[in-house]
C-alpha cells in the first residue's frame, strides 16, 4: 500500500492563490449545503509551552482527512520556527488507506488567505480599492496574495505593533502604494483583515467606515478577540461555521459576555455562497467575516495538491502501512 509523501516545497510548487480560492469557495458552498461531515475542532492546550495543538477531522465528496496543527505565537522569537506548523493526512474513506501525508504549514496559510479573499468576493461592495492589514506576520503574505485575485488594490495600509514587521512586509510589495501607520489608519480601508493573536479588542469601532468589509482572522480559540464588540453589534456578521465560530471565533467573547446575541449573526459564509442566505444588503453595510479556519477548506486544498502531485510526479511514495 503506497502513501504519497509531500514536502513543504512540493506543496508550494503545486498550490497557487487561484487554486486555493477556487477550492475554498467550492468547499464552503458544500459546507453551507450540509454536505460535509466535520466534527468540532479539538484543542489540546499547552500553556506551559505558550501554545496549543488542534485536531481537525473532516469528510467531503469522497475523501477524508485530518489536520494536526498548532498555534505557538512565540515560536518565531524563541525558536526560529513558524508560529503555525501543520501536517495533513489524506485518506480513502472506503478502505481507510492513507493516500498522502503532506506538510500543511504553507497549505494552512494559503487556505486561510483564500478564505479571506472568498469572503471579500462575496460580502464586500463591488468596487473595493484599499486593503488594510492589521498584523503583518507570515499570514499577511497569503492574505495579500489571495486578495490580489479578487480586488483591484490601489493602496495597502499596514499596521503591526512591531513596526519592523510592517516595514518588512512593505518592502516586499513593489507594485502597489503602501502606507504604514497606526491601527485606525489600517482600519479605515474598504477591506480590513485582522491577523493578530490578540485576546482583547484592538480595532476601535470609530475607525470603521460605512461600507467596510472586515475579515476577522485572528480569533481562532476561546478568549481571543480583535474587534471592538460595538463593531459586531452594528454589522452584518457571518461565521465560517456556526459551532466553531461561536465557540472560538471573533464572536466568542461577545457572545459569552452578553454583548452579542447568536440571533444577531446572519449566517455562515457557505450559506451565502450556496444562496441559502443573503450577504450584503446595501453599500453602507459593514460586513464581518469571522474566520476560525475549517477542515473542509484544508481537505479541498489538499485534494487539489494531491491530484496535481499524482499527475505531475511530485512527492515520494512509501509503504507506511503494510497490509
Amino acid at each position: 500500500m503506497q502513501t504519497l509523501l509531500l514536502s513543504g516545497d512540493d506543496v508550494r510548487a503545486l498550490l497557487t492563490p487561484k487554486d486555493a480560492i477556487k477550492a475554498v469557495d467550492s468547499a464552503l458552498a458544500a459546507h453551507g449545503r450540509g454536505e460535509s461531515v466535520m466534527p468540532a475542532k479539538v484543542y489540546l492546550p499547552l500553556p506551559a509551552f505558550d501554545g496549543d495543538f488542534r485536531g481537525m477531522p473532516v469528510y467531503l465528496d469522497g475523501l477524508a482527512g485530518l489536520k494536526w496543527v498548532n498555534s505557538h505565537p512565540m515560536n518565531p522569537a524563541n525558536h526560529g520556527l513558524p508560529a503555525v506548523l501543520a501536517v495533513f493526512i489524506l485518506s480513502d474513506p472506503r478502505t481507510a488507506a492513507p493516500l498522502a501525508i503532506m506538510d500543511a504549514t504553507g497549505l494552512t496559510a494559503m487556505r486561510t488567505g483564500a478564505a479571506a479573499a472568498v469572503a471579500t468576493k462575496h460580502l464586500a461592495v463591488s468596487d473595493v480599492r484599499t486593503l488594510g492589514i492589521i498584523g503583518c506576520g507570515a499570514q499577511a503574505r497569503t492574505v495579500l496574495a489571495c486578495h490580489r485575485q479578487v480586488m483591484n488594490i490601489e493602496e495597502i495600509r499596514l499596521h503591526d505593533r512591531a513596526e519592523e514587521a510592517a516595514r518588512e512586509l512593505a518592502a516586499e510589495i513593489k507594485d502597489i502604494p503602501v502606507r504604514i501607520g497606526d491601527v485606525t489608519e489600517a482600519a479605515g480601508c474598504d477591506v480590513v483583515c485582522t491577523l493578530t493573536p490578540s485576546r482583547e479588542p484592538i480595532v476601535p469601532a470609530a475607525a470603521i467606515r460605512p461600507g467596510t468589509h472586515i475579515n476577522a482572522m485572528g480569533a481562532d480559540a476561546p478568549g481571543k478577540q480583535e474587534l471592538d464588540p460595538a463593531i459586531l453589534q452594528h454589522a452584518r456578521v457571518f461565521v465560517d461555521d456556526w459551532h466553531q465560530g461561536c465557540e472560538s471565533g471573533e464572536v466568542n467573547v461577545p457572545l459569552a459576555s452578553g454583548l452579542l446575541r447568536r440571533e444577531q449573526i446572519i449566517a455562515s459564509l457557505g450559506e451565502v455562497i450556496a444562496r441559502r442566505a443573503t450577504g450584503r444588503l446595501s453599500p453602507s453595510d459593514v460586513t464581518v467575516f469571522d474566520s476560525t479556519g475549517l477542515a473542509v477548506q484544508d481537505l479541498a486544498v489538499a485534494r487539489g495538491v494531491y491530484e496535481r502531485a499524482r499527475a505531475s510526479g511530485y512527492g515520494t511514495d512509501f509503504e507506511l502501512v503494510r497490509p
